[in-house]
């Protein structure tokens, strides 16, 4: 009996930690499952994912620059996915309508409450950035319930407009959007959305938002300490932690969502530290 044939999507994609993830999730579940790489030409996004499911692929997932592209693709969206305004999973219906799920905001709650022991109810958490990799995770975040959400960017329009959009579920949280330079006073738990660490960059916030015990989260991962939460320690903070749990999180939701099975995955994010 041949695997079910899956695939991450993106350009470039080589560096792409997907395929390892899933075949680790597959070995752990006994899931018949092949996963792969595809690098989609910039122009033709939508050809490729049409030729995949053509030839009996049965999901996607996504990643830059085509997770709006997904979104926009796809006949039907999940709730998740219509807030976010993006898409990391593609799959097909039983009528073969292509379906938009969104499991990052998921990825990083689960990580960083299960794995990670935060606590975000009734917290002031500080989101960095107003992209889509912030918008991906807004809905979880706010359904945390924390007493204060703050989203902070360097343009502060953006902000607004994502808070703006989530307004109508923040519930009891109090939720505003600020400039960079704006938070002053240390939060519980700060998260970095931004992409300022891959290129070793800061976003020019006050040392003053970082108390004894903050946490810190960066979204982005790395085999060495990524360069904001080194700040962050630099200043204070109790705990800091990358976006890998995020990252094998979101992909464990994925497997659910395609193979009706959640995967464990403590192994293999200490697989991956260690690979």
């Amino acid at each position: 009996m041949s695997n079910d044939l899956y695939a991450v999507i993106g350009h470039p994609v080589s560096h792409s930690k997907s395929p390892r993830i899933h075949s680790l999730f597959a070995e752990q579940t006994g899931e018949s499952v092949e996963y792969t790489a595809i690098q989609a030409p910039l122009e033709d996004f939508e050809g490729t994912v049409r030729h995949f499911f053509e030839q009996g692929g049965r999901g996607l997932n996504v990643t830059v620059p085509f997770k709006e592209q997904a979104w926009a693709l796809a006949y039907r969206r999940t709730e998740r996915a219509e807030k976010a305004g993006a898409a990391n999973t593609l799959f097909q219906d039983q009528d073969g309508a292509l379906v938009a799920d969104n499991t990052d905001g998921c990825g990083i709650v689960r990580d960083l409450v299960n794995n990670h022991g935060v606590d975000l109810a009734g917290k002031r958490i500080l989101v960095l950035g107003a992209g889509g990799a912030v918008r991906g995770v807004l809905g979880p975040l706010l359904a945390e319930h924390p007493s204060e959400l703050v989203l902070a960017n360097r343009t502060l329009s953006r902000a607004e407009t994502l808070a703006a959009l989530f307004a109508p579920e923040a519930d009891e949280t109090r939720l505003t959007a600020c400039g960079f330079d704006q938070p002053d006073s240390p939060f519980d738990v700060i998260i970095n959305g931004t992409s300022a660490s891959l290129k070793g960059d800061l976003p020019p916030l006050s040392p003053n938002v970082i108390g004894d015990g903050t946490v810190v989260y960066d979204m982005m991962y790395s085999l060495q300490t990524t360069t904001f939460n080194q700040w962050a320690l630099e200043h204070g903070a109790s705990q800091v932690f990358d976006g890998l749990g995020m990252l094998v999180e979101q992909a464990a939701e994925s497997f659910r969502v395609w193979r009706g099975v959640l995967p464990g995955t403590a192994a293999v994010i200490e697989t991956l530290r260690t690979d």
